[in-house]
């Protein structure tokens, strides 16, 4: 604690003031960042940017939350022919994750992409039903100087991480 802030309002002011800069760019697609990870412009281009990394060219498998800010990535992931892992959103079912098989799709991979379509094309599993992920995209409003996630989610993907690197399915 100092004097009368917690860490806790440190956190909300970090997240408030990122919130009000993202409005003040008219940085996302939505009329607003609070509350959610928003749908930000430029995601086309990040997703660009995230495949021309080494990593990402060598995976077969990727993890990619249903927001619709990664929508570019998991298109371009199964384009390409990688395996998609996508949670189902808020986890809402036994068998959390949605497994989009590049090779199986039954529509195109631009569509099979949306969690909407993803929810009909493909089965739900649980994490037995996983390979191994080399790559895992998640959003944020934001990050601090150290890289901390910092945002408007309700911690989902910050869950699913956890989940995956306890079964050894995501190391460092």
């Amino acid at each position: 604690m100092l004097g009368n802030l917690t860490l806790a309002h440190i956190r909300q002011g970090e997240v408030d003031a990122a919130v009000h800069a993202l409005d003040a760019a008219s940085a996302t697609y939505n009329n607003t960042a609070h509350g959610r990870i928003p749908n930000f412009k430029g995601s086309d281009q990040a997703a660009e940017q995230l495949a021309t990394l080494p990593a990402w060219k060598a995976a077969t498998a990727i993890k990619a939350v249903p927001d619709k800010a990664q929508l570019p990535v998991r298109a371009r992931a199964l384009e390409e022919g990688k395996t998609v892992y996508m949670a189902v959103p808020k986890l809402a079912t036994p068998r959390p994750f949605y497994p989009l098989d590049s090779a199986t799709l039954t529509v195109p991979p631009a569509e099979a992409a949306y969690s909407r379509v993803a929810a009909t094309v493909a089965p739900t599993v649980d994490v037995d039903g996983l390979r191994p992920i080399q790559v895992v995209v998640l959003g944020s409003v934001a990050v601090n100087r150290d890289g901390v996630r910092i945002g408007e989610g309700a911690g989902y993907s910050d869950l699913e991480f956890a989940l995956l690197a306890e079964t050894g399915l995501i190391s460092p």
